[in-house]
């Protein structure tokens, strides 16, 4: 290996810039189309002329007699010395892109040789791939693969040790066909995308025929008759062409001469267990064709066969057992899909045989076949047992494809913390952490990242126009990475030859990098690189270096010459500049301040190209607190000045005394300069550095300042890992992240409170809130450093252990320490708690373990034991598990062999595990290194161990139920398993992997990499929805599966069962109960259904095989043409109960069914038979199909993985059955607008361009809004929340569906006359909800569609809306539309397929037939979630993972898909040739194309297969309805966000035509003079309305703060003026801002609160602001000062829900003051004061307390207390509230007693008291609003679907403002 290493390292030739004067010609370039069907690259790049390839040492061109041609010669013994090399300089790329290498070579005998190949993914990294017979076992990293080659061997090493076989080529070897298939391998081991081979490099020791590479898989042993005669090229499949083939004597055979190797065998997926008897083997597009060639049996010999064995044990990225196919009696005669790839099984081994049948997942034993790593192989006959060629199982890959998504990295630094950049854009920030580089939004949060480094990155620097990003790597082999910064995609890679580079710059026009570093000698090094031409795919050329003796600190190029830079360091100052390939620098003369350790330089701000000479100066900072002005022209220092401690507090000149503070950076802008010191401050400065303008203190010595491009904001980094920005103009300091100093060894979540702790090596524990991952708390204690935490599971109490033995329990709710144990003396390396709660335990290095009882909050020691736990099994997360029952605790003790299972109450011991005895093959004793139980109902226990396997083990008896092997290259850190007990996370080295628990499949698991230091744990979080990762930084994933689906009913439960209309599942698909359900279309079709299936191209389609199917509509079909809908067959009827009948038509497509209407009974759901083996004729699978029929309508519980289906918001309130709604003609309050659109709705917006009509849904509310005027109507007849509409093509009938009221069995839909808005009918089928409807062509016809716990599919007549046909279907179903060109024909998309209905009518009979036709298989397992009609015959279809396909409804045939989007398509729109799609990507894109149909028609003769994307906008939230004219050139769309945007493409522009909270508002109030209203919400946004056209005025939002209160400021004493319009709010943060409306700004922010704010209130004259808080403390703050100048602290404790204030006479109530204000909090208190502000006066004035029952009875939460002063009551204050009766109380102040009572029907949940009239507004959450006249009679008023916990009347008393989750009605009383 030594030799090994000096020559990959020492490669000559490989990179660089070739010298002057030479001129290497460049490769030529190989169109993609010349490079089929395959290329000849020795002949192609003609290697003869040695003009563009490379030789260095002995290579030479020899003629073998044997092979009768040419051959390379590579001799050498250090592979760096001899090698080949294409193309010749490793700046070049040889482009080629087939998916196939093919060397053909032989090694030289008792020789080694090392192969290198280099290719490009389609993230633009380049990936080495490199196979040698001197590697020893395989390795990789995230940019080299590295696989042992093992040669040929005797027959008489067949037997030999492993390591025997390993090394030289043996002296029999053969001449070998080597096949790579690149793209599997990029997929398989480093899960990337392959582009083209960049490459290659032929080294010592090997003869070489040639190299080639092609799309198609050669077949050296069939010839070109025999392949002609099978059609094999139809297959992917051709003859070896004759330049690339082998001579064979007549006579002999291919496979008796030569060898042939394949690896991987299976293209796309995990090596199986199969030696493929044909050649070519699995197809190029990775399906086996079928073997037409007989060829004779080939026997292995027994050393090929322990080569194979050999190999996959080397290479193979698992060995767990594999699930054995069943063995088909026969081959059907038609396949519609490619048969399964061969397997190659010895003829006459029965054991062999009857062993591969009954292997299964779950067996302990390992397989006894022999398995050949994935590598096909040919070899010469040496024995005389044939073999037989069997199908093998079809494979399947762990789904879905990524399983895991990076959101987030908790992190900051690695390397340095001083590099952090502005984008010009100032909204983001772009700061290393670690190995990983993250864009991060400053307003969103939202995270990018830049993953490709395998090493911390040192250094970054951005181009003036921050397009271009540079990134350097740490470490001894160090490169740089330039990135395209907007796509976020590598451009280039390149060694800097720089064992430690330390700072990068580039100029502004990104033309030229610079960067400083040490060679290998430690000297200083500086490179300068010319990056001019990597934007236009060019390479990186080195235009000078230099070595010096000087420190360098900071290297930058100056802002007005590429060529020139400046560096600063240890006593120099140096002006560097480029000329001529030479790099030279000249020393500033510094005089007396020679002796300076210079840290930093900055130009002034801009490209100053055209600044003046004698202007160009730059300035330096230094650790002696020094600022020097160099002048760049004089090269001398102009200025000095000098940062002191205090009293000398201010920047001097150098003569005053003392020590100086040192500055760490500098930064400056055109108008001041900011820097960034060790004491912790940064400074703000004037240019002239007179004196400090501003400073704010860090928490650490700042260690970098970068001022934003557009002057505003302030960047700052410090060294113990915080990154935040100053904002100028608010002065307000804003945390962007905050990180761990060290590494993080450990971490704990809870799922209460959402709460994750971390502890690290920086001795710091901290508390994260898993929603916003924001850092909550920091503890750090005086004594020790922590080395593991624990949450405990339901109480706010969070557990540490120590390197000194304590264990300490802090309380989170109090902040304080609760009890320190002292049970161990030295390092914690176990701590957990108990699922329930109960238990804790502990163990340290010394073997103890402790129990300790948490029944209360104060923790107490139970039990002690010594020496239990293995002292060197390690430290970690998994020393300690307890089963989730919370019965057993597992541990690695009393050594690390052995697994010990305690009871976990008593510590008493149930079972020993002896680790190391179970392997009996293993030569070496295996030891435990880390343990998880898996879920209950399994009674399970893994083991990690350290020879890198999983052991899962019986938790009662400890026998070993499997293994899996090879886990991680090292040993497994840490495991975890999901509480389904589906998918099984480990960690090991610095990678994430990912399986399926059950190892169902051969691909079992995916890797994931980013972290740069191992991974110490794993963990999924509580919600199950995300997965976190620790080590260097913290890792956020998204965890991307589905929930498991729940069991199908009793029916189905039969292995045989498949759902009804069930897309094509395809073979990675989805394993149901039972076994694998799958139904894929045309198995057993016709001949003319072949192509059906097909998957199809990304472009332009290929013709088809045969004709096409035709739908014909008519009564008469076509001669010759057959329908793809079945006709009725009468003799079936009798076999299926209830009049409804399912037809087969023969033999024919199995999945066509007829169903009849079933009329008040139950649903008949019928299921076709599953097809389990490929011997099943069709007719057998037609007749079982017959027999099954199941009764019981499925139930799925589990929501479709799509965004397009409609999910209710959550309400815990319910409509009452009965109210007192007013008389007509008497009604007080009189609806007059809603504020606010459903964007949880789907579909929920119709708009008509003929007539005008535009209607939307708020709520339970269909708002019918004039779009010229404004005005409103509302139609009232939903009492829950509406999920869709639908209106008819003449827009005279619209239809709304809802849930089910409350005492209803079935949802509501009503259908509304748009004229007069009265609603004419209601229907009701479907029992929960209704997710799309659609209105037949000629509006006959009325079809609904219900949700996926109903699944059912509804025909309704819209003449007498009678129902006149319904069935239940088993998947749910997205979307449904009818064709606009004939009312007969509809489509519905569902999970993977399109179902086509038909619809047939023989008087009143109504029956439709369906024909299911799967999504292609490209696809994988999506969900076709929105389809739209364009012109006959296609139709559109998007899915959930962005792609848009088409369909020709003619054959009901997928023919042409396109990458359409980044998220799920939930809106589709088609006119004529233009196409909208809209997704939760927050886009909407307009589309052409017209060359669809063209393409439809022509295929490959089509003039163009161009979709063009015309039009592209996005909005403020994912897309869920959408409505536009006939040509699409404007139309209205509404999103989640609750706006609706009115869309023109025209013109490009989308105005906001609706909007609203899309959260829950929290607070409504009117202005002093009724012309506007403002809200606030959860979202932190207030909002002010105008009342005359409820537009949205002007809005503040507040990021990650919730707004909970808000309150306008009333008339001033002086005249009132727009400048006094101002408005309060208080923030969950405790903070207090008030707004001004007039400016449109935040005029002042306060923090007199600790916690949330809940109420809020002006003083009545508006000089001061009454504030209440969560904790129930009152403070009296004022707006002019901003000061708090009191705080009331008697309604402590419970939070104030109430403030308000009123005027008085001085003296009423005998106290001073003209102002009385009360106070009500939760616990049903209520405090009036007096108070008199401007003399500091405030006085209790009353305290009234209300009773209330000890035990709520039927609520589930109390009602608040509310109170309010009587407007025309003087002294008088209304309160309601959770009391002993359900009423409201009129309390006097005069009398001290309660005055009236006023009986209610519920508790009131909001309340209001008009000032104009005697009337009272009550809110209930039974959803009504009550009108009270007191005293009078009282009316009830419905249209809201929630809750109703806001109420405000306007000052006048005329308006009304109410509130309901996110809806806001305004009510008007016309006659109060």
């Amino acid at each position: 290996m030594a030799a090994a290493g000096r020559g990959t390292s020492g490669h000559r030739g490989t990179s660089g810039v070739p010298g002057a004067g030479s001129t290497v010609p460049p490769p030529p370039v190989v169109p993609a189309a010349w490079q089929r069907p395959y290329l000849n690259v020795f002949k192609h790049f003609r290697v003869e002329e040695w003009k563009r390839s490379a030789k260095e040492g002995d290579v030479a061109a020899l003629t073998d007699t044997r092979l009768k041609g040419t051959v390379y010669r590579i001799r050498g013994s250090i592979p760096g010395s001899s090698y080949l090399q294409l193309p010749r300089t490793g700046t070049q790329s040889l482009g080629l892109t087939g998916r196939y290498l093919y060397l053909l070579f032989r090694p030289m005998p008792r020789k080694h040789f090392v192969v290198h190949l280099d290719v490009t993914t389609e993230e633009k990294q380049v990936v080495r791939i490199s196979f040698s017979s001197l590697f020893k076992e395989f390795k990789s990293t995230a940019t080299w693969l590295q696989f042992p080659f093992v040669c040929g061997v005797a027959e008489g090493l067949a037997r030999a040790p492993r390591h025997d076989l390993l090394g030289a080529a043996p002296t029999d070897v053969r001449w070998t066909c080597l096949v790579l298939d690149l793209r599997s391998i990029l997929s398989l081991y480093l899960n990337r995308h392959y582009s083209h081979l960049k490459s290659i490099k032929l080294c010592s020791n090997l003869l070489v025929k040639n190299l080639c590479t092609s799309d198609l898989v050669f077949d050296p042993g069939v010839t070109f008759s025999e392949a002609r005669q099978a059609e094999l090229a139809c297959r992917g499949v051709a003859p070896m062409p004759r330049e690339m083939a082998f001579p064979v004597p007549k006579g002999q055979k291919w496979h008796d001469l030569y060898d042939y190797i394949r690896f991987p065998s299976e293209g796309s997926k995990l090596p199986n267990n199969s030696i493929q008897k044909s050649c070519p083997g699995p197809a190029a597009g990775g399906q086996a064709p079928e073997d037409p060639v007989q060829q004779q049996p080939v026997a292995l010999a027994s050393a090929v066969r322990d080569r194979l064995s050999l190999i996959q044990q080397i290479t193979s990225p698992k060995a767990v057992p594999h699930c054995c196919p069943v063995i088909p009696k026969s081959i059907p005669e038609v396949h519609l899909t490619a048969p399964r790839p061969l397997r190659a099984v010895p003829a006459g081994n029965q054991e062999l045989e009857q062993n591969q049948k009954l292997h299964s997942v779950g067996d302990t034993g390992q397989s006894p076949t022999v398995s050949d790593g994935g590598i096909h192989v040919y070899a010469h006959q040496k024995s005389k047992r044939a073999i037989r060629a069997v199908h093998a199982g079809s494979e399947e890959r762990l789904l879905p494809d990524p399983i895991l998504e990076l959101r987030m990295i908790i992190g900051f630094g690695g390397c340095s913390t001083k590099w952090a950049l502005w984008a010009q854009n100032n909204t983001a920030v772009v700061y290393p952490c670690h190995a990983v580089i993250v864009t991060l939004q400053i307003r969103s949060r939202k995270q990018r990242f830049f993953i490709g480094h395998t090493d911390k990155v040192s250094a970054l620097a951005f181009n003036g126009s921050s397009t271009l990003l540079a990134s350097a790597q740490a470490g001894p082999r160090s490169v740089v990475r330039l990135w395209d910064f907007p796509t976020g995609s590598c451009l280039s890679m390149f060694k800097t030859h720089v064992h430690s580079l330390l700072s990068l710059s580039f100029s502004h026009s990104g033309a030229v990098l610079c960067g400083v570093g040490k060679d290998r000698h430690g000297k200083t090094m500086v490179v300068v690189w010319n990056t001019a031409q990597v934007t236009q795919g060019g390479e990186v050329a080195m235009l000078a270096k230099a070595h010096t003796d000087v420190d360098i600190q900071a290297l930058k190029i100056t802002s007005f010459d590429d060529t020139r830079m400046v560096s600063c360091g240890w006593d120099n100052i140096r002006l560097w500049r480029v000329r001529s390939g030479v790099l030279r620098s000249c020393p500033v003369d510094l005089g007396e301040y020679h002796s300076l350790e210079f840290t930093g330089l900055a130009f002034q701000e801009g490209h100053a190209a055209e600044r003046e000479r004698e202007d160009r100066t730059f300035f330096v900072c230094s650790k002696s607190g020094h600022i020097l002005e160099v002048d760049y022209e004089n090269v001398s220092v102009r200025s000095a000045r000098r940062l002191l401690p205090a009293p000398l507090w201010d920047c001097q000149r150098l003569d005053k005394a003392g020590a100086g503070i040192a500055i760490n950076s500098i930064s400056i802008s055109s108008h001041f300069c900011a820097t960034g010191s060790e004491d912790g401050y940064l400074r703000l400065w004037p240019l002239d550095f007179s004196a400090v303008v501003a400073e704010a203190e860090q928490e650490a010595p700042v260690t970098c300042v970068c001022i934003s491009p557009d002057g505003r904001r302030i960047l700052c980094t410090t060294a113990a890992g915080y990154l935040g920005y100053l904002d100028l103009q608010s002065w307000d300091s804003n945390t962007l992240m905050r990180s761990h100093g060290d590494s993080v060894l450990a971490f704990s979540m809870e799922g209460v409170w959402k709460q994750m702790a971390t502890v690290s090596q920086d001795s710091t524990i901290r508390v994260w809130d898993l929603v916003s991952m924001q850092q909550l708390y920091d503890f750090t204690a005086a004594e020790g450093t922590p080395c593991a935490v624990a949450f405990h599971p339901t109480q706010q109490i969070l557990a540490c252990g120590f390197d000194n033995g304590m264990v300490w329990t802090f309380s989170l709710a109090t902040s304080s320490l609760l009890v320190e144990h002292k049970q161990h003396c030295t390092v914690i390396t176990g701590l957990t708690f108990s699922p329930d709660g109960n238990f804790m335990f502990s163990s340290c290095l010394q073997g103890s373990l402790a129990l300790y009882s948490c029944m209360t909050q104060k923790s107490h020691v139970l039990r002690v034991l010594g020496n239990v736990v293995a002292w060197d099994a390690g430290s970690g997360p998994d020393a300690l598990v307890v089963s989730g029952d919370s019965r057993l605790l597992a541990f690695v003790g009393p050594c690390k062999y052995v697994v010990t299972v305690m009871e976990a109450c008593s510590l008493d011991e149930l079972l020993r595990v002896d680790i190391s005895i179970l392997d009996l093959n293993s030569t070496a004793l295996d030891s435990a290194v880390g343990v998880c139980f898996a879920p209950v109902p399994r009674g399970e226990l893994l083991v990690a161990t350290s020879s890198n396997k999983i052991l899962v083990l019986d938790a009662k008896t400890g026998r070993l139920v499997r293994e899996v092997s090879p886990v991680h290259k090292l040993s497994c850190s840490s495991l975890a398993l999901s509480e389904d007990g589906r998918y099984l996370l480990t960690a090991g080295d610095k990678v994430i992997k990912v399986w399926d628990y059950q190892m169902r499949s051969n691909n079992n698991f995916q890797v994931y990499i980013g972290h740069s230091e191992p991974v110490r744990q794993v963990a999924f979080t509580p919600d199950q929805r995300h997965v976190i990762s620790v080590g260097d930084a913290i890792f956020l994933w998204d965890f991307l599966a589905l929930p498991e689906k729940r069991s199908p009913p009793a029916g189905l439960r039969s292995s045989e069962s498949v759902p009804l209309l069930g897309p094509g599942q395809r073979k990675s698909g989805f394993s149901g109960v039972g076994g694998s359900w799958r139904n894929e279309l045309g198995e057993c079709g016709s001949e003319k259904l072949k192509d059906a299936s097909e998957t199809p191209r990304q472009a332009v389609p290929l013709p088809l095989l045969s004709s096409p199917p035709c739908l014909d509509v008519s009564s008469v079909h076509q001669a010759g043409c057959q329908s793809i809908f079945s006709e009725s067959d009468k003799e079936e009827e009798a076999d299926l109960p209830g009049g409804s009948r399912m037809v087969v038509n023969g033999d024919k497509d199995a999945s066509v069914l007829v169903v009849e209407p079933v009329r008040n009974k139950e649903l008949v759901v019928v299921r076709p038979k599953e097809r389990q083996e490929s011997s099943r004729s069709p007719g057998a699978l037609a007749s079982e199909l017959r027999k099954e029929i199941t009764s019981p309508k499925p139930q799925c519980s589990v929501r479709p993985d799509s965004y397009r289906h409609f999910t209710p918001c959550f309400k815990a309130s319910v409509f009452p059955k009965s109210f007192l709604p007013p008389p007509a003609g008497s009604e007080v309050l009189k609806l007059k607008a809603v504020i606010g659109y459903n964007g949880n709705g789907r579909g929920n917006m119709v708009w008509n361009p003929d007539t005008g009509f535009f209607a939307y849904t708020c709520g339970c509310i269909i708002v019918v809004e004039d779009l010229h005027s404004g005005s409103q109507n509302h139609w009232l007849g939903h009492a829950e929340e509406i999920s869709t509409l639908a209106v008819s093509h003449d827009a005279q009938v619209l239809a709304s569906a809802s849930g089910k009221r409350n005492g209803d069995s079935h949802c509501q839909i009503c259908i509304w006359n748009v004229q007069d808005g009265l609603c004419t009918a209601s229907l009701f089928h479907h029992e929960t909800q209704v997710q799309a409807m659609a209105f037949s062509r000629d509006d006959r016809f009325l079809v609904t569609l219900g949700d996926y716990s109903d699944q059912t599919i509804a025909l309704w007549n819209t003449y007498t809306y009678e129902l006149m046909w319904s069935t239940c279907i088993s998947e749910p179903v997205h979307d449904v539309a009818f064709s606009p060109f004939s009312h007969r024909e509809l489509a519905c998309v569902a999970k993977g397929a399109v179902m086509f209905w038909l619809l047939e009518q023989q008087g009143a009979d109504v029956h439709l037939k369906v024909h299911c036709a799967p999504a292609p298989d490209v696809l994988g397992p999506v969900e076709l979630t929105s389809l739209c009609y364009g012109v006959d015959p296609l139709l559109y279809s998007g899915t959930n993972s962005g792609q848009i396909c088409v369909w020709d409804t003619g054959t009901n045939r997928c023919f042409m898909m396109w990458e359409a989007d980044d998220g799920e398509i939930g809106v589709l729109e088609c006119r004529h040739n233009r196409l909208l799609s809209g997704s939760n990507a927050k886009r909407i894109r307009l589309w052409a194309v017209a060359a669809v149909q063209e393409l439809r028609l022509k295929g490959p003769d089509a003039r163009t297969n161009l979709v063009l994307l015309e039009h592209e906008i996005t909005l403020d939230g994912t897309i869920v309805s959408a409505a536009f004219d006939d040509s699409l050139e404007m139309g209205i769309v509404g999103t989640t966000a609750g706006t609706l945007w009115y869309i023109s493409w025209t013109e490009s522009t989308s105005i906001r035509l609706i909007s609203g909270h899309k959260n829950k508002v929290t607070e409504v109030c009117f202005s002093p003079d009724e012309t506007h209203c403002a809200t606030c919400g959860e979202d932190g946004s207030v909002r002010i309305w105008s009342l005359s056209s409820m537009e949205l005025v002007v809005q503040f939002q507040v990021l990650n703060q919730s707004c909970q209160c808000l309150a306008w400021k009333p008339h001033p004493v002086v005249a009132w003026g727009a400048e006094s319009q101002h408005v309060v709010a208080g923030y969950s943060d405790g903070t207090i801002r008030v707004f001004s409306i007039s400016r449109t700004e935040m005029e002042l922010k306060m923090h007199p609160h600790a916690v949330a704010l809940t109420a809020i209130a002006y003083s009545t004259d508006g000089e001061m602001i009454l504030s209440g808080g969560k904790d129930g403390l009152v403070a009296v703050s004022s707006p002019r000062t901003g000061m708090t100048i009191r705080v009331l602290a008697d309604h402590k404790g419970s939070p104030i829900t109430v403030l308000q204030c009123t005027t008085k006479q001085y003296q009423d109530f005998g106290v001073e003051g003209g102002e009385l204000w009360l106070a009500t909090s939760s616990d049903r208190r209520v405090s009036i004061w007096a108070s008199d502000w401007p003399k500091d006066k405030c006085e209790l004035l009353d305290w009234l307390s209300f009773p209330a029952p000890a035990s709520p009875k039927g609520l589930d939460t109390l009602p608040p207390s509310l109170a309010a002063f009587c407007p025309w009551e003087h002294g008088t204050l209304v309160y309601v509230g959770f009391g002993m009766q359900k009423e409201a109380l009129f309390y006097s102040l005069h009398k001290k007693q309660v005055v009236m009572k006023i009986p209610l029907p519920y508790f009131a949940t909001s309340l209001s008291l008009s000032p104009g009239a005697r009337f009272m507004a009550l809110g209930f959450g039974a959803r009504l609003l009550r009108l009270l006249r007191c005293p009078g009679e009282a009316q009830d008023y419905a249209g809201h679907d929630d809750a109703i916990h806001r109420c405000s009347f306007a000052p006048s008393g005329r308006r009304l403002l109410t509130a309901s989750h996110s809806a806001v009605l305004l009510w008007e009383l016309p006659g109060g």
